[in-house]
């Protein structure tokens, strides 16, 4: 038996129950993992509210950690017991002592990288890397919009652009959070909560636009995201924090040619070597020091209700890690 938090029904953080559970050996190709740091995104959210479909109730949240192979199933060389390794997939069940993950969904976690930030980038990272290289090619001179600026993938997102040669203008909630953004290389923030966006992005432009929109917010940001984007612009919805957008009619982007997507991170790791070039960019990037992390709030493994809270009020900035 491990210690690990249940959800037995979808709702508020107080769902979030601290509880024994058997996970029992490994099957072919599978290898347990003892957690060591493990990632909180707010894509655990979503599945606790019924946004995203869980396969059954009750269920473990959580998709990332960091953590150190304690038994392997059938057929599996690598890794081996003993090894570090990440993971940032599903299936769900990470907000445990002890989790059972797919082989060829972990990933070594160099030396050089402490697990609490390895636990704190690999999804995010990710993240930032396909949206800023595959899903819209950020090149230098182009003017970006990132929403949640002094989130945990705003804050990535502001300073891998910034290192591209973008210009970067993002939102945020305060005059706190807009410090932050500044110092990850954010050049112009806006804090939402005193003026117009839409209007401060405008004149930031000389009514331009921007080429691509990162929005992870959702309903409250939409519309006016649309409206940021310049001519042929790419709009981005990685998210929905606020709530799933309304719908729209397809005729409403023929007024800027305009173009909307909704990856998810997923779809562009399906092979395994997607997967291990990507987090070894990212990796390279955090030891290199491109990129620094913040893990701005720890809580105990057992206090993820709290941390779920505090992310959904908006009072993290960062990464959010949950320890054993």
């Amino acid at each position: 038996m491990v210690k690990a938090i249940r959800v037995h029904e979808l709702g508020g953080p107080q769902v979030l129950k601290w509880e024994d559970v058997e996970i029992g050996e490994p099957k072919e190709g599978e290898v347990r993992v003892k957690n060591k740091a493990i990632g909180v995104n707010f894509i655990d959210v979503y599945f606790r509210k019924g946004a995203y479909k869980v396969p059954s109730v009750p269920y473990t949240p959580g998709a990332e950690g960091v953590g150190v192979v304690t038994a392997v199933g059938v057929g599996v060389t690598d890794p081996k017991v003993g090894d570090v390794v990440a993971y940032a997939c599903q299936p769900l069940g990470s907000y445990a002592e002890e989790h059972i993950v797919p082989a060829i969904k972990l990933v070594p976690l160099p030396p050089s990288i402490d697990p609490v930030i390895g636990a704190s980038i690999l999804s995010k990272g990710m993240t930032t890397r396909y949206l800023l290289q595959r899903c819209f090619k950020v090149e230098p001179g182009h003017t970006i919009l990132v929403h949640a600026a002094a989130g945990g993938v705003g804050s990535l997102l502001c300073q891998w652009a910034n290192t591209i040669g973008a210009t970067v203008i993002g939102t945020v909630s305060n005059k706190v959070k807009a410090a932050q953004a500044k110092e990850d290389g954010c050049h112009h923030v806006i804090i939402y909560t005193e003026e117009d966006f839409v209007a401060r992005v405008d004149e930031i432009t000389l009514g331009n636009g921007v080429e691509v929109v990162y929005d992870s917010v959702g309903k409250d940001t939409f519309e006016g995201s649309l409206a940021c984007l310049k001519f042929r612009g790419y709009m981005v919805c990685f998210g929905q924090s606020s709530g799933a957008p309304d719908p729209i009619p397809l005729s409403s982007l023929a007024t800027k040619s305009l173009f909307l997507t909704r990856p998810t991170l997923m779809h562009y790791n399906v092979k395994r070597d997607d997967l291990l070039e990507a987090a070894g960019e990212v990796f390279a990037k955090v030891a290199s020091g491109v990129l620094k992390v913040r893990v701005n709030h720890n809580y105990p493994l057992c206090e993820a209700a709290k941390a779920h809270e505090d992310m959904e009020n908006r009072k993290t900035t960062g990464s959010i890690i949950l320890l054993p």
